[in-house]
């Protein structure tokens, strides 16, 4: 029976990827809504929203999947 917090194949936890998952949606949550009352504020076209969403969007996971990477081996 496997357990929650036993490791996996590669030394990550089951309980550390789910919790980072959770962390990361929250992440792109609240900078979605910063980014939506930026846009709002600046009064930016629709055109000019999707183009300011889709690139803090990328660095967000970039950052992100960086600093799961970071935890992971710093867990290793």
């Amino acid at each position: 029976m496997h357990n929650l917090f036993e490791q996996g194949k590669k030394g990550e936890s089951k309980a550390m990827v789910i919790f980072y998952m959770v962390f990361a949606f929250i992440v792109l949550i609240i900078f979605n809504s910063l980014t939506n009352a930026f846009c709002i504020k600046m009064e930016l076209s629709q055109k000019k929203q999707l183009k300011v969403y889709r690139v803090i969007n990328m660095i967000m996971v970039a950052l992100l999947v960086c600093s799961y990477l970071r935890v992971l081996n710093v867990t290793v």
